[in-house]
Formats: structure tokens, C-alpha cells, sequence
């Protein structure tokens, strides 16, 4: 890489963390001059590196998939079920405190924005295809209608609108954590009943 391209990339990498850093800060729409301002280049290279708000967001939510990934556990599939629950779990909900900032200043620009609704089901996607992994022997031995649903409802206990709910409800992270533990437990059958 050149000279003019390392720095293009150097910039375009500097406006992007300073996107999400101010999100994660609280700020939920944040103004291209305080943008600029933490990313310590001018106004105008926000628009000469990102010629509109949607090639923006896809950056920041290629660097933010990237982040929610290296913050996710893995976790052995070959360990006893309740292992892998408390396990997956836990993981799930650090990750999921973590990127609330972002996803809910998302939540104000998905109903105009392609590329953060794209970002979205992707995210949603994965995450659904990791619950469905983790615990396919337990899916695995329902019968499809059975599994069809507990599927569902395990992939909804794991999303970020179920935390969000939980957490805005008033249950510090520990009790909401314990709620999504109890609940994978009781529909995958470790609950002793």
C-alpha cells in the first residue's frame, strides 16, 4: 500500500472509530463536526472519504461485527448441556451489554438505511445459526414440529431485543442473565422438571 492509500485507509478507519465511540458513548446521532471533531481531521474529509451516510454505516458495521465477534466465548460443543447453556449464556450477554449503545442508536436510522438493516439480519442470522450449532443435539432429538419451535423461542431468549427488555425493565445485568439461563434450560430440558 502507498503512501496516499495507507492514509486514506488511516482516516477512513479514524472516522469510523470516532462514529462508534461517540455511540457508545450515548450519543445517538452524532453530527458530522463532532464526528470530525474526535477523529481529529476536518469536516471535509468525512465527505471525501464517505460520500454518503450509507457507505459510512457499512463501515462501522463491518468494524462492529468484527468487535461483537472477538468479545464472543467460544464454547465446546462436546461439553454437558448445561455447560454449554451457562457457558453460551454468559457470553451472549457481555456481548450483548456491550454493543447495546450502537444497536440502539441503530434503531434510529435502520427505517432509512439499507446497509444497517442488511447489518442487522446478518448479525441476527449468525447468532441464531450459533444457538441452533451449540445445541443441535438437543434439537436434534424433537420431532420437527417441536423443534421448529423451541428453535425459536431459544433464538429469541438469545437476541438483543429480549436483553434489551429485560435490562430497560429494571433487572441489572446478573438477574437478566439469570432469567435467559433459566429460560434455555427450561426449553432445552436441563431444568430438572
Amino acid at each position: 500500500m502507498d503512501g496516499r492509500a495507507a492514509r486514506a485507509a488511516r482516516t477512513r478507519a479514524a472516522i469510523v472509530d470516532a462514529l462508534l465511540s461517540l455511540l457508545e458513548e450515548g450519543d445517538l446521532q452524532p453530527t458530522a463536526n463532532r464526528i470530525a471533531e474526535r477523529a481529529g481531521i476536518s469536516l471535509r474529509l468525512i465527505y471525501h472519504h464517505f460520500g454518503d451516510l450509507e457507505s459510512l454505516f457499512r463501515d462501522a458495521a463491518t468494524r462492529q461485527a468484527g468487535r461483537l465477534a472477538a468479545l464472543a466465548d467460544p464454547v465446546d460443543p462436546d461439553q454437558p448441556l448445561d455447560d454449554r447453556i451457562t457457558q453460551f449464556c454468559a457470553s451472549r450477554a457481555r456481548v450483548l451489554e456491550w454493543m447495546t449503545p450502537v444497536r440502539r442508536a441503530s434503531l434510529l436510522q435502520e427505517p432509512f438505511s439499507e446497509e444497517l438493516t442488511r447489518a442487522k439480519i446478518a448479525y441476527m442470522r449468525a447468532g441464531d445459526s450459533s444457538v441452533r450449532e451449540l445445541f443441535r443435539p438437543e434439537l436434534a432429538a424433537l420431532g420437527p414440529a417441536d423443534r421448529a419451535e423451541v428453535e425459536a423461542a431459544l433464538c429469541a431468549v438469545a437476541s438483543w431485543s429480549t436483553w434489551d427488555t429485560l435490562r430497560t425493565s429494571g433487572h441489572d445485568e446478573a438477574a437478566s442473565l439469570a432469567a435467559v439461563v433459566r429460560t434455555f434450560r427450561a426449553l432445552l430440558g436441563a431444568d430438572g422438571g
